[in-house]
């Protein structure tokens, strides 16, 4: 089975999510391109961007580890991570003021996903299967 498919589902839901949150805004405020300096604009549409900085890349370090053969409890493990990541990085910002240690801790899941990711595809390509 690619687990690979099931997070990117889940994550596909969130970014329309983070997507309608910042259209929604933007209509209320009758706003249509950029932020017009207003704060709480701004902060989803930097929620919205940071989710699609990091989650495609995260994406396929998960989906070239599975792919070649990662163990299931390291799929799992930095698909989870990143799930949560993204997860608590975006309820930050959707407080105003933004909760700062979500955020942070948001971070750091998707930053151990990315790291998980990386080292295991170096595992597999340079040692074989984990």
């Amino acid at each position: 089975m690619y687990w690979t498919s099931c997070y990117a589902a889940i994550l596909g839901l969130i970014y329309i999510k983070l997507s309608l949150d910042v259209i929604r805004m933007r209509n209320a405020k009758k706003i249509s391109l950029g932020s017009a300096k207003d704060k709480e604009l701004k902060q989803k549409i930097r929620a919205h961007g940071n989710f699609i900085e990091y989650v495609p890349f995260s994406l396929i370090l998960l989906f070239l580890a599975e792919n070649n053969a990662a163990g299931y409890i390291l799929v799992h493990s930095a698909g989870l991570c990143l799930l949560l990541g993204r997860i608590l990085h975006a309820y930050s910002f959707t407080r105003v003021p933004p909760r700062t240690r979500y955020r942070v801790l948001g971070m750091q899941f998707t930053f151990f996903s990315i790291m998980l990711g990386s080292v295991a595809n170096l595992y597999i390509l340079f040692l074989g299967h984990i």
